[in-house]
């Protein structure tokens, strides 16, 4: 039997338990932790509410934790109640799929200043992570400045920018949608460094944006270069940046016609945050783009901001005794092996990059290297005590582990407490998660 333990539950960990189970079939014994006691990660708290379409991908992962040698250990915080020394004594092979839920940072002047937000914080916020319940921003006036040029810039805009009838089937949390739906937001300025043909979004989500009821979005057309030059670019940003066309070409009186201004700021790069103690402004440097990269000009100007969200990606977890690289925050790996016997998947592997379904082959990778691990005598002795002897610590150690079943208990108290036209209302504190498995 092969012992494998999965540190993360979310797309990269039930990828690599789905792969496990096709190398090893019965003969392989995979125990799936997770420091919260509900699954799937980025899926749950990452995703935008209102793209359940997207969500439904865990139904994919359930089948795979559904199997009897596939548990979630859920609640068990990995260099905490158990060390990785001692899962590495325990299992064949220690596999950390925690993703990079931390923001990375600007590192500009200012950025302490109250109601400055992460995406990580400010996205766990309305997705109803536990850590970002009480994060409180302050939505009661009416200039946001959104920092990025991805989806998640996005995502951010298109919901701050919501009616409760577009909310309707999205999954936000209730403290955050009575936030959200009493805000006094009039603007929302998207800063990007480069240009629209250096864009990370793709057209479904721009496309999105143009759709909403009460937000227009306004790009400037001396922003594009030749549209003869369109025709160079990879199929879905070409896509992407006639969106973005369409959206200068909205005439004045439509603008007009909507509550919310979504300005598309590009060739600005913030370079510091002002205000006394809440932020009240950004100063940002005009850019120009020289061979690809973004270089300053000198010039400067200031963008009132009554709330700043940075969406400039995000950085891995350190974890005692796994080798960690700073500069990329990420484990420090090659291919995927960190040190014998320890591998990392998804984004604790690569980096915050690519999509959801980019991490089903990274998972099978590594299995097939555990595999060659395994055959070649790398991972050393035989007979681990896998899953009955973490148990047995574990019981010693007084843990409350939640398991699947305990966590279809919560998914479907979750689903009683939702309001009308949503599919559920999430519990958003772990204490409440733990009385609702019991």
């Amino acid at each position: 039997m092969r012992h494998i333990a999965i540190i993360g539950s979310g797309p990269a960990g039930y990828y690599t338990a789905e792969a496990a189970q096709k190398q090893w079939g019965d003969e392989v014994s995979v125990d799936v932790f997770d420091l919260l006691p509900v699954p799937y990660g980025l899926i749950r708290f990452g995703v935008a509410p209102d793209h359940q379409s997207i969500k439904g991908v865990s139904r994919r992962y359930e089948k795979t934790a559904l199997n009897e040698n596939v548990r979630f250990v859920g609640n068990v915080a990995v260099g905490k109640d158990i060390t990785v020394a001692e899962l590495r004594e325990l299992y064949d092979a220690v596999i950390f799929a925690t993703g990079a839920p931390n923001d990375r940072q600007l590192g500009l002047e200012g950025e302490d200043l109250d109601n400055i937000f992460g995406s990580a914080e400010f996205v766990g916020w309305y997705n109803g992570h536990p850590k970002f319940a009480d994060l409180d921003p302050d939505l009661s006036k009416g200039h946001v400045v959104v920092i990025g040029m991805g989806n998640v810039a996005l995502d951010v805009a298109r919901i701050l920018s919501k009616t409760e009838t577009e909310f309707e089937g999205a999954d936000v949390v209730a403290h955050a949608l009575e936030s959200l739906l009493g805000s006094k937001i009039e603007k929302i300025t998207i800063l990007g460094r480069r240009g629209p043909h250096q864009i990370m979004m793709t057209p479904k989500e721009l496309g999105e944006l143009g759709a909403l009821e009460r937000a227009s979005p306004r790009v400037d057309k001396d922003d594009f270069p030749d549209e003869a030059e369109d025709a160079l670019l990879e199929p879905g940003l070409r896509k992407s940046v006639t969106h973005l066309r369409s959206f200068a070409a909205i005439p004045e009186d439509m603008h007009a016609e909507k509550a919310i201004e979504i300005e598309f700021d590009m060739f600005a790069s913030p370079v510091r945050f002002l205000g006394d103690e809440k932020v009240e402004a950004v100063k940002v440097e005009r850019t120009k783009v020289e061979a690809g990269r973004a270089v300053g000009t000198g010039e400067t100007y200031e963008v009132p901001a009554s709330m700043v969200i940075t969406c400039i990606g995000y950085r891995t977890s350190p974890i005692p005794d796994v080798p960690f690289d700073e500069r990329a925050g990420r484990f420090a790996n090659d291919g995927g092996r960190i040190l014998p016997g320890m591998y990392c998947v998804g984004w604790a592997r690569r980096g915050p990059t690519g999509t959801i379904g980019t991490n089903r082959p990274d998972g099978y990778d590594i299995v097939e290297k555990i595999a060659e691990d395994l055959d070649g005598g790398v991972l050393g002795r035989k007979g681990k005590g896998g899953r009955e002897a973490f148990d047995a610590l574990a019981n010693q150690r007084k843990l409350d582990i939640v398991t699947f079943r305990d966590w279809k208990k919560i998914e479907e108290a979750e689903e009683e407490a939702a309001r009308a036209g949503a599919p559920r209302e999430k519990f958003v504190d772990i204490e409440s998660m733990i009385k609702a498995s019991r």
